[in-house]
């Protein structure tokens, strides 16, 4: 594991059938497609893109580096894009970063995939970045999204109220959760569990 915490740069990671990719303006087709599996914009507690918006969503991923390293969820065999996530938060000089900005096409959600996304994210920050802490946070009335992170094995830190602005102008309170480098090996481990006793290996 490094010593020194490394800004991510655009890389393609992939494991179980799931390539990240950097998220860029081809993508947009795939991004909308996934985005109207569920017509998910219409869940409030979600930043999901509306089909409209996607070009400016991707757009602005792009804008924000090197705080944010966005990518594009594929299927490896179909080439279908399934949704995103994202490195952001970055803070180098403590060797922080957080994982959100995540979705998927509601068809492909319960599956293996977001469990692969973590174990990919996770793997390359803490032993090719060289993080000291991967921090997730979600809003507090997103309960499905709260368990999932629970079942990752991290650790809740609080709750940040009255801390930022939902798409329907409401303000929501942020559940903050995190994962150190030295809990990492166990959730690893965990993971790597969790994915083989749904058969993928």
């Amino acid at each position: 594991m490094s010593t020194q915490f490394d800004t991510p740069l655009p890389v393609t990671l992939e494991l179980h059938g799931v390539r990240l990719e950097p998220l860029a303006p081809h993508h947009a087709e795939g991004l909308r497609a996934a985005a109207s599996d569920g017509e998910l914009w219409k869940l409030r507690v979600t930043s999901v893109p509306e089909p409209h918006e996607v070009d400016a969503y991707i757009f602005k991923a792009i804008e924000q580096r090197p705080a944010r390293l966005a990518f594009a969820v594929i299927d490896s065999a179909s080439g279908a894009l399934i949704g995103t996530t994202s490195y952001h938060d970055i803070v180098p000089a403590i060797g922080r970063t957080e994982i959100g900005y995540t979705w998927y096409a509601r068809s492909w959600q319960r599956t293996h995939v977001n469990t692969t996304c973590k174990l990919l994210l996770m793997t390359h920050a803490f032993e090719t970045l060289g993080a000291a802490l991967v921090g997730l946070r979600t809003d507090n009335f997103n309960h499905a999204s709260q368990a999932a992170i629970e079942r990752l094995g991290a650790k809740k830190d609080g709750v940040l109220r009255h801390h930022a602005l939902r798409r329907d102008g409401t303000v929501r309170d942020t559940v903050m959760y995190s994962i150190t480098a030295g809990e990492w090996p166990e959730i690893k481990a965990h993971l790597r569990d969790k994915l083989a006793r749904h058969g993928v290996r």
